[in-house]
């Protein structure tokens, strides 16, 4: 649910990039980050922890666009890909308005990424949010990898894509697909919140 702040007329929404370990959620960010002019975007933040350095989330506020005379700012945050972080993820995820759900492409990963899915699924249900109603793009990560290590967008998307979601391919290290992907959830959360507010 996004949150309203009538002082500063400000709608701020909530991101979540979600997926299996190492699929390129963190590097998403931190491409968006470092490519937002600094007077558009927050510091970054992130949290680790010894035992696994892709524990951490990153917030980042992008403001895009204004509905009903409120600007519309962007809180994107990433969740720690291992499952044994569960709790985390589950913390992370509640309140969020969209997920970009990051997939790694390599064809070893398909389990995983199967897995990741079923567990946004049980972590949305947790929050008594319906999967189908949350705002969701697929970004099939990775895709820059020789063609015999992955699987490509179309047999992603037979495996993965079961609601018929915008998907995207990227190369996040080199910024390929990482706007296009950001683009596709700010739009489908805006459109969701406009007809909340016509409502």
């Amino acid at each position: 649910m996004p949150l309203v702040n009538y002082s500063s007329r400000e709608i701020v929404c909530k991101i979540v990039y979600y997926g299996p370990g190492r699929s390129g959620k963190t590097t998403n960010l931190q491409y968006v980050h470092a490519q937002v002019p600094d007077d558009r975007k927050g510091q970054m933040v992130s949290l680790a922890t010894e035992t696994d350095r892709t524990l951490f989330f990153d917030f980042l506020p992008l403001e895009l666009g204004a509905i009903s005379g409120f600007r519309t700012r962007f809180q994107l945050y990433t969740v720690p890909g291992q499952v044994y972080y569960n709790a985390t993820r589950r913390l992370v995820l509640q309140g969020a308005d969209g997920v970009v759900f990051v997939a790694d492409s390599q064809a070893r990963q398909l389990d995983e990424n199967l897995e990741s899915l079923q567990n946004l699924q049980s972590n949305l249900l947790e929050h008594g949010v319906d999967v189908r109603q949350m705002p969701l793009v697929l970004q099939y990560n990775k895709q820059d990898l020789p063609s015999e290590l992955i699987l490509a967008p179309a047999e992603l998307d037979d495996a993965l894509n079961f609601r018929s979601v915008p998907s995207f391919a990227a190369d996040a290290l080199h910024g390929q697909g990482v706007f296009e992907s950001l683009k596709g959830i700010s739009e489908l959360v805006l459109k969701r919140l406009a007809a909340g507010s016509t409502a």
